[in-house]
């Protein structure tokens, strides 16, 4: 193992979306990431486990954790872990016997992370939810958009990764931290609807200053601005112009040909004016066109790549920004250390890859008898 968390053991009970990608962040920075996996899957996967990116350089053991003694072996592996994750709902895991009560008694210093849409505790804490619903009500989807249009889904970018498991991977090694100066654990209560209301923290700064109007394109960032938006080219592809800037505003009528005032940048009142100009002359030429036009310019424009394209252009291909993995293209672990670089230590594992090995690492002498009654099982075909 390589990274900053090299000697760091995380356990992560199995489950989707934010949890698995804090525990990828930490596996990327060399954690020693233990998945408990459990029989019948547990992610959108199954049967394609090598797909799954998240549980990269991960180590799996796949328990039922129906039977009392693969709990037991869970606090076990917890009693010498320095942190746990989890996904589930309220309560669920203090059903299971692996709840925060149980584990800081099995290990006080451990650190126990919980990732939620809604939170531990509030009124919706129980309710069912995804991304879309936890950004709705933090007013972030309320705010993407055209004027004239719905609310626009960022994906789950917004939700499921940034303002949830990010804020996990987060909490978790803040939390780590204090562990190694108090010697206590305690428990991360990560919601997405609260690192999302986090995220936000420069839109609220904004519209406190009377900069930001609570409706979607008409705004600095929000496309609202001609000199911050998308335009289409002359073969149906985009670029996208960032020109925030007086300096770079400058700049990117200079490159267009442009006589526009430039005192007149921030007037509401000429942008439709502007936008018409913008949207006709990046109807002339094409994508890869305007691409050559502005290179080396400060103009800050560039092309809108699809996902299939974003590989092969020279920065992302020079910084090694995506790697392929087992077969398989990825970004490559981020943010990067100059003492301990991080990497991918292997492909996403089989349920079950690494249950022996597991088992042996941490000392069951009754390995043979977990197999044989079905609390553990070997990877899975």
């Amino acid at each position: 193992m390589v990274g900053p968390l090299t000697g760091c053991t995380v356990i992560e009970l199995a489950g989707i979306g934010p949890g698995p990608f804090a525990g990828m962040i930490l596996a990327d920075m060399g954690a020693d990431v233990i998945r408990i996996d459990r029989p019948g899957g547990s992610g959108f996967y199954a049967g394609q486990e090598h797909l799954d990116i998240l549980n990269r350089g991960k180590r799996s053991l796949l328990l039922d954790l129906k039977q009392p003694e693969a709990v037991d072996v869970v606090l076990t592996l917890v009693g010498k872990a320095d942190a746990l994750i989890e996904g589930y709902r309220p309560g669920v895991a203090e059903r299971l016997g692996v709840g925060p009560e149980a584990c800081l008694q099995r290990n006080p210093r451990l650190v126990y992370g919980r990732i939620t849409g809604w939170g531990q505790d509030g009124m919706l804490a129980l309710t069912s939810g995804h991304d879309i619903n936890y950004i709705s009500l933090t007013g972030a989807l309320h705010a993407i958009g055209t004027q004239d249009g719905p609310p626009q889904i960022p994906l789950n970018l917004v939700g499921d990764f940034g303002g949830g498991g990010a804020y996990l991977a987060i909490g978790v090694l803040a939390a780590l931290r204090d562990a190694d100066r108090t010697g206590e654990g305690q428990v991360v209560d990560a919601a997405i609807v609260d690192g999302v209301s986090h995220l936000l923290a420069s839109t609220h700064m904004a519209m406190a200053a009377g900069a930001w109007e609570d409706e979607r394109g008409r705004n600095l960032l929000d496309g609202g601005a001609p000199f911050y938006g998308v335009y289409e080219t002359s073969d149906g592809k985009y670029m996208a112009v960032g020109a925030l800037e007086p300096k770079f505003y400058a700049e990117l009528l200079a490159k267009l040909g442009l006589d526009e005032p430039l005192d007149h940048q921030n007037n509401q009142h000429t942008w439709p004016h502007l936008r018409k100009r913008l949207v006709e002359i990046f109807l002339t030429k094409s994508q890869q066109e305007w691409t050559d036009h502005f290179a080396g310019s400060d103009a800050c424009v560039s092309p809108a790549l699809s996902l299939k394209d974003a590989p092969h252009h020279p920065h992302v291909a020079g910084r090694g920004s995506l790697v392929e993995v087992g077969g398989v293209l990825q970004a490559a672990p981020a943010p990067r250390f100059s003492k301990a670089p991080s990497s991918v230590q292997w492909p996403p594992p089989r349920p079950g890859e690494h249950s022996a090995q597991i088992l042996a690492d941490f000392g069951f002498a009754n390995a043979t008898d977990l197999f044989n009654s079905g609390v553990a099982v070997g990877p899975c075909d």
